[in-house]
């Protein structure tokens, strides 16, 4: 039995040690697969796939750094007159060679000084100290005190310290020992020093004469490093006129830097800061030229860049001339007319109505100087003063009215005073008797909308009744309709910046009435010009466009192709049925033809419109307290009706001192609203 046992444990042990060797050869088989994987995997990197790697190393450390500013897209108006252009102008610039020493810097800077004016009126301190360290070794060696020497060769101290011991010691006689010649140097010493060492240090980059340009073109070799090269200033070929909208460039604020950085702006970059030039920044920004820096500080150019893209204007520049130059006239004559001490400014639109696009666009101030008066440009206001509108929202009141049954079309009611419990008498201008829906506009019944807005209300009026119902619905009734028009809402212009106007959020039975004839919400004159626009359209409410087209960058003298042809937006419909828009247009109409606003477009063909006056008060020794009552004035209007061509909102804040003595008054808003509907139609017959 022994000797079977011990048989089948021989028998066992060469089948282990089988599998052990089987498992080995598989490890060992599996591992020269993988080896000869790898080995094939290096292989297509270093030969095959060598010229991809090698492009792809090359762009991870390359260095890549941006020329000097390209020139930005031109700005023209609608008939492709230049309205914004770019100038090169002359820079001197230092580029720091590789390995030049400070001794050499300090060498040039006295030279380029003696050939150039630079600007050291504000010189630091600091900088005339750095220069005269800089500038005197030996000098500033001595300034540190054996004891400090050891210290820092046991470093104790370091070369910051070292250099601000010296810097401390410099007295006020070393400065005196500076001539001006010196002081010069210094400044120029410091821009060639500031910033990185790749980079062009710009030394002078205004009021750059030939004279200068001449003397660094004859020493160039001398002068090392330094040359000249151009940059790029915007021109405005018409002056002040539309000035304000067309904006600026500018630096990148601290609080945008991140915005553009991610953008790939850098920060010594100029953008546009505001209005038009801040609005389409991406399509009028240039391209730099980009380089790829290699030895010795030298680079070579990697992509060049290209000017930006133009853009057109919606804007006449000839119709613009004409209305400021008609408002700056007639604001000077207006402020010798009785009852006009708080009159300054004024403002007015003028759009195409059925597109949206602003033709013209400004606003006045005039101020008294040395007993005579001047006029400023404050276009701006057109999108962000609001003012109180007054009759000329009777229009949207009156579809209020259509809209909620609270009246009919050819309906009449009496207009004579109303009289509120515990509320003053509240009247139109004058007790017109039995009007209709149409006369109400045209001779501007007040209490034809007040009657209006009791029914929407809910409120069943008597002589002194108790006007104490909820007016919420009332409210938010009429401004879903003044909405639709453009009323208290942002007519969403193409421009960084606009107001809303001012809603209130009071809702008393009282106000609401004030509300129906314009007299409680403010609005800015562009709301108010889309809003007539939006009847004059059919009920279309469009944005207002400044933008017309984009055209590719091209050639100096050329436009490229146009690249974005924007149209018309239509914002929304009015939400009101065609007879009862058609009803308001024909009480415009008569508005213009025999009513409140008979020849307040001059003679010109079909016009439309609506006037308005409204109860302003000013504070007008700025303790907080409102001391004056005034008159201010609107007119919104369009012509011709049968198919409109151009619609106009002028708005006259503060024209009549109420509290004048005098019995006569300025009648500006008749004249200036007459000579601007002649100019455009002289303009565009």
């Amino acid at each position: 039995m022994g000797d079977i046992v011990n048989s089948k444990k021989n028998v066992k042990k060469p089948i282990k040690k089988n599998k052990i060797n089987n498992r080995f050869n598989i490890l060992i088989f599996i591992t020269l697969f993988l080896f000869c994987l790898i080995a094939i995997k290096l292989i297509h990197i270093i030969i095959i796939d060598k010229s991809i790697y090698t492009k792809e190393l090359e762009k991870l450390t390359e260095r890549l750094v941006a020329g000097s500013r390209a020139p930005r897209g031109r700005i023209y108006d609608r008939n492709y007159n230049i309205l914004v252009d770019n100038v090169a102008i002359p820079i001197i610039y230092y580029k720091k060679e590789n390995k030049v020493s400070t001794a050499k810097e300090i060498e040039i800077a006295y030279l380029i000084a003696n050939k150039i004016e630079i600007d050291y009126s504000d010189i630091s301190e600091h900088v005339l100290k750095d220069f005269f360290i800089t500038n005197n070794k030996e000098h500033a060696d001595s300034l540190i005190s054996d004891n400090e020497k050891e210290l820092y060769k046991q470093r104790q101290l370091t070369d910051t310290d070292i250099y601000y011991l010296k810097l401390n010691r410099v007295t006020a006689e070393d400065l005196a020992s500076f001539s001006e010649l010196d002081k010069e140097t210094a400044q120029i010493y410091y821009l060639m020093n500031s910033g990185y060492s790749y980079e062009d240090k710009v030394i002078k980059k205004d009021k750059v004469t030939d004279q200068e340009i001449a003397a660094i073109a004859e020493h160039v070799d001398e002068l090392v490093g330094f040359n000249i090269k151009y940059d790029w200033k915007r021109i405005y070929p018409y002056g002040e006129t539309f000035r304000s909208i067309l904006g600026n460039i500018g630096s990148i604020a601290k609080e945008n830097k991140d915005y553009y950085l991610d953008k790939g702006y850098t920060l010594d970059d100029k953008v546009g800061v505001s209005y038009i030039e801040k609005q389409y920044e991406e399509f009028l920004k240039g391209e730099k030229n980009t380089y790829r820096l290699i030895s010795n500080n030298n680079a070579v150019l990697n992509k060049e860049g290209r000017r930006g893209n133009d853009i057109v204007l919606t804007i006449d520049i000839k119709l613009q001339q004409e209305i400021e130059k008609i408002l700056e006239e007639e604001i000077i004559k207006t402020k010798n007319e009785p009852s006009t001490e708080f009159f300054n400014h004024i403002y007015a639109v003028i759009q195409e109505p059925n597109t949206g696009e602003v033709l013209a666009m400004t606003g006045k101030q005039v101020l008294k100087e040395n007993e005579t008066y001047k006029t400023y440009d404050i276009t701006p206001g057109v999108m962000t003063s609001p003012v109180t509108p007054g009759s000329v929202v009777k229009a949207a009141s009156m579809l209020v009215g259509y809209n909620t049954n609270a009246i009919s079309i050819g309906e009449y009611q009496t207009d004579s005073c109303i009289k509120i419990y515990s509320k003053p008498k509240k009247c139109s201008w004058m007790n017109l008797g039995n009007v209709n829906d149409i006369d109400a506009l045209r001779h501007s019944s007040n209490i034809y909308q007040f009657k209006i807005a009791m029914k929407v209300a809910n409120f069943n009026y008597f002589y002194n009744a108790p006007f104490n119902v909820d007016t919420t619905n009332a409210f938010k009734t009429y401004r879903e309709t003044f909405n639709q028009l453009g009323l208290g809402v942002k007519t969403e212009i193409d421009l960084p910046v606009e107001s809303v106007g001012n809603i209130g959020t009071n809702m008393s039975p009282d106000l609401l009435l004030n509300f129906a004839i314009g007299q409680y919400d403010t609005y800015t004159t562009l709301q108010l010009s889309q809003y007539i626009t939006t009847i004059a359209s059919n009920g279309n409410r469009y944005k207002p466009q400044l933008l017309k087209t984009i055209h590719e960058s091209s050639g100096i003298e050329e436009k490229g192709k146009v690249i974005y042809d924007i149209k018309p937006i239509i914002l929304n419909k009015v939400g009101t049925e065609t007879k009862y828009l058609e009803r308001v247009q024909e009480g415009l109409k008569r508005v213009v033809l025999d009513g409140t606003g008979a020849k307040f477009m001059g003679n010109i063909k079909e016009p439309a419109g609506k006037t308005g006056t409204s109860e302003s008060f000013l504070d007008t020794d700025e303790d907080g307290i409102i001391d004056s009552p005034t008159l201010s004035n609107a007119f919104v209007g369009y012509a011709p009706y049968s198919n409109p061509k151009m619609s106009l909102a002028i708005v006259f804040p503060n024209l009549v001192n109420s509290k004048s003595n005098s019995t006569s008054r300025s009648y500006a808003q008749y004249r200036i609203t007459r000579k601007v509907s002649e100019k455009f139609f002289e303009l565009y017959n």
